[in-house]
């Protein structure tokens, strides 16, 4: 659990710098959708769902400040729902503890409706958007003028959860097996 509640917190410190190191070169490129997928099926009992919500919450917060804007806004109604989703998939994982196959196909399913769920939260929510079927294409193809198109952060999103999920079940796979190891050794 120590190396899981490490990797959030990692997910957490990575999103925020990377808004200052590279905001440009990849955006949304960031490990919470698969911490929250991953966290689920790897931290044990309640916290498998409390801790990758929280570290969503916190980093959101943290975020908004740094740009200046409201600590809770509006967009969480957007983005906590295609949270809470792998957070559902990563709990139905971890009884069968799930494959490397079955995680990143969940990831998948989960990143592809965090991006329905929130660019639809956005064209609802923005004026900028024409409220017809044109407008909700809009917001799911090219976005708003001014800002790079909605198709790149759902690519950059979607290498980036498939990358990070991969890495925290290869991180869970390898260390676990020899921190067991390492613990039986000196209990011989």
């Amino acid at each position: 659990m120590l190396l899981t509640l490490i990797l959030l917190l990692s997910g957490i410190f990575f999103r925020l710098i990377r808004v200052d190191l590279a905001p440009e070169s990849l955006p949304n490129f960031a490990p919470l959708m698969a911490a929250a997928l991953c966290g689920a099926v790897f931290i044990p009992g309640w916290l498998g769902l409390v801790v990758p919500i929280v570290a969503l919450l916190v980093s959101d917060a943290l975020l908004n400040v740094h740009y200046g804007v409201p600590v809770v806004s509006t967009q969480l109604l957007w983005t906590l729902p295609g949270y809470l989703i792998a957070v559902g998939l990563g709990w139905m994982f971890r009884e069968r503890r799930g494959g490397l196959l079955a995680i990143l196909g969940g990831t998948l399913v989960a990143s592809v409706l965090f991006y329905l769920i929130t660019n639809t939260g956005s064209w609802l929510g923005l004026a900028a958007y024409p409220q017809n079927f044109t407008g909700w294409i809009q917001s799911l193809t090219i976005g708003l003028p001014g800002y790079p198109p909605t198709w790149v952060f759902f690519r950059n999103s979607l290498v980036s959860d498939l990358l990070f999920a991969a890495f925290f079940v290869a991180a869970e796979r390898v260390l676990v097996p020899m921190r067991t190891e390492s613990v039986r050794s000196i209990a011989a």
